[in-house]
């Protein structure tokens, strides 16, 4: 059987499984006596050996069946759990996913365990023997065989095999009521059946059975001359397959009654078969789709709305009642399906915070502390680009507030706290953004400490550094090569890498914050954009030239007399709701030459970048467009203050302008 066809499946699936077994193990570290929590490991265990040996995949199914015995004497308690298990566990379940990582990469899924495979065996050390997973498993009571209705071809189909010797067989297939893609494994035992066999008719139909509209079982009237032993072996080796039930039938003819069936010999009540073909499961209502199909759907969408950008500009110049009705209904479809393409990209953050709880685990039993994690709003959905780029920066935030924020037992006990830190992982919708926060209960930061070293770095001047307020101090933090730490681990560093966290974030045009108190521990607040494909700019005219500001960072737009401009410093400033903030001509910037003409007004665009707000000075205001945000390439990625480009409704390309490239 080729199994290239359900490579992906399997990867998805595999995912999935360890998933489950690590957040499992990581329950059942915290009741060690929950049998219910053993039984869903095992349950994930043996769906991934299952399907690692129907993929060929030997070292993934042979230390996935090793550790499916150690689970069998834990639930049955003949093995106690002890943190010892838990640690090999642990490190199965890390190897067994490093394995489907590389048959992800193009791999075959080799590895050497042999020293996790030792670890295992001494956990079983002691027993008389091994229980084969399998035989504990209870398994569900299949549903009788139904009844089929035949036309008249299938009828003569069935009178020339018996004419011929063969037998007819109404055979039930059960399948583990945790089985994912149920559709899958269907199609696998179709395979065998094919190789064996003609199948009549299925119940439920061969449409319904790709659509996974069936519950547990389903049954085939099947005809065949090959030996049934075989048949049945062959079908109860496929992944999640629970039972076969084979039975012989015969067809009840009768002309009068004018309703042809074949009828089980197995004595069913006619009521409870009515009563059961009645129950129609729902029909699944999600499927998977390859992000690469999503892209493709993006990237075309992207184009219609450019060209709804033309039509728009069309419009206004071209005076038909019909064609400005048109493109109106346009342009309010173009919104609705926007919205929908947006949703189908989003993602629950989940898939990046499933990761931590192992993560927590393991650094804070190397650093010798007791560290609580709580998970807040893994539902949070972000678009998918942003979810790939956002957990590199999470796991250093988490690795930082282990190593450096919360303290060890003993010096919490000292501060009169709790001997196990509380480590908090949010993340909740506001507005058209996604927070992200990560909070510790642990020392804090030492805003003096921080200043000093500063200082002694260079970082700030003596006269800027009295001005700073606590939240500008913290984030002196993010700055390259910021260290406060007495000593280097190599674990983190406040400072080591949180400049790259920092450039990471606004590179998704997010921002970070953060605020602490000495002794009782630190918040590091993310704000990112739900999307970064389509974005809600305002277009802006520099002489001839437009450019688009995000309107995301965009505070105010005003429009301010000459005589309200002064300097402070050498920088000319203003005053703004009575914050001195320093202003940035845009023509100066990107040497946009300029009429000689002397201004008494400038229009001013008002911008953020955290708590900071700077003034940026430019022509005159275009309005509010929505635009699709595209890349410059390789060779034009280091502009400075440029973050990409869009195309305008009438072919014209606008630069869109990285306000905190340009924020004083």
């Amino acid at each position: 059987m080729d199994t290239n066809e359900y490579l992906d499946v399997f990867i998805d699936e595999s995912f999935e499984n360890l998933q489950l077994m690590n957040n499992g193990l990581l329950e059942l570290e915290a009741s060690p006596h929950d049998v219910t929590r053993i039984n869903e490991i095992f349950r994930a265990a043996h769906t991934l050996k299952g399907m690692a040996a129907t993929m060929g995949f030997e070292d993934l199914s042979k230390l996935t069946h090793q550790l499916e015995n150690v689970l069998d004497l834990l639930r049955n308690e003949d093995l106690p759990v002890t943190s010892n298990v838990l640690d090999v566990m642990f490190e199965s379940v890390e190897a067994l996913e490093a394995m489907v990582e590389d048959i992800v990469n193009g791999g075959n899924g080799k590895r050497d365990n042999q020293t996790i495979l030792e670890q295992l065996n001494k956990l079983e050390s002691g027993e008389s023997h091994t229980v084969e997973p399998t035989t504990s498993r209870t398994t569900p009571t299949s549903k009788e065989p139904g009844s089929f209705d035949l036309d008249d071809f299938e009828r003569t189909v069935i009178e020339q095999a018996q004419s011929q010797g063969q037998k007819i067989y109404d055979i039930t297939v059960s399948i583990d009521k945790e089985c994912l893609l149920k559709a899958a494994r269907v199609y696998m035992v179709f395979n065998i059946f094919e190789n064996n066999g003609s199948v009549i008719k299925s119940n439920p139909t061969v449409e319904e059975l790709e659509q996974e509209e069936f519950e547990d079982s389903f049954n085939v009237l099947f005809i065949t001359d090959e030996d049934l032993d075989s048949l049945k072996k062959q079908i109860e080796n496929v992944s999640e397959v629970e039972k076969v039930n084979i039975e012989e039938i015969q067809i009840n003819q009768s002309e009068e009654e004018g309703n042809e069936e074949v009828a089980a010999t197995v004595d069913t009540p006619k009521e409870e078969e009515n009563k059961k073909s009645s129950n129609k499961p729902v029909a699944s209502k999600s499927i998977r789709v390859n992000i690469e199909r999503l892209d493709a759907l993006m990237n075309l969408f992207e184009e219609m709305i450019i060209d709804r950008g033309h039509l728009e500009q069309l419009t206004q110049t071209i005076d038909d009642k019909d064609f400005k009705e048109t493109v109106e209904r346009m342009t309010r479809t173009s919104s609705e399906l926007q919205n929908v393409i947006l949703k189908m990209r989003m993602v629950a953050i989940d898939q990046v915070f499933n990761r931590f709880p192992r993560m927590v685990r393991s650094l804070s039993k190397e650093l010798g502390k007791k560290i609580e994690l709580e998970v807040i709003g893994a539902e949070t959905e972000l678009d998918r680009t942003v979810i790939d780029e956002i957990g590199d920066p999470l796991v250093h935030l988490i690795r930082n507030a282990i190593d450096h924020g919360i303290e060890t037992p003993e010096e919490r006990l000292q501060n009169q706290k709790s001997e196990t830190g509380k480590l908090q992982l949010r993340a909740y919708h506001s507005g058209n953004h996604v927070f992200v926060e990560i909070q510790d209960d642990g020392g804090g930061i030492d805003k003096d400490k921080v200043l000093q070293k500063a200082l002694q770095n260079k970082v700030v001047s003596e006269e800027d550094s009295s001005k700073l307020t606590d939240q500008q101090i913290y984030e002196l933090i993010m700055s390259s090569g910021f260290s406060t730490a007495d000593q280097i681990s190599d674990i983190s560093g406040r400072g080591v890498g949180l400049d790259v966290v920092k450039n990471t974030i606004e590179s998704l045009g997010g921002s970070i914050e953060i605020d602490s108190e000495l002794h009782v521990g630190t918040t590091f607040s993310i704000k990112l954009p739900l999307t970064l494909s389509i974005i809600t700019a305002l277009l802006i005219k520099m002489k001839d030239e437009t450019y688009a500001i995000p309107l995301s960072s965009i505070e105010e737009t005003a429009v301010i007399s000459k005589n309200d401009i002064f300097k402070a410093h050498g920088q000319e400033v203003i005053d703004f709701r009575g914050q001195i903030i320093p202003l940035v001509n845009i023509n100066e910037v990107f040497d946009v030459k300029q009429d000689s003409v002397e201004q008494t007004h400038y229009s001013v665009v008002v911008v953020r970048k955290g708590n900071r707000l700077t003034g940026l000075i430019v022509d005159s205001f275009i309005g509010q467009k929505e635009i699709v945000l595209k890349n410059l390439g390789t060779r034009l990625k280091d502009v400075f203050a440029i973050s990409g480009a869009t195309i305008l409704g009438d072919g014209e390309v606008a630069l869109i302008i990285d306000t905190n490239a340009l924020v004083k």
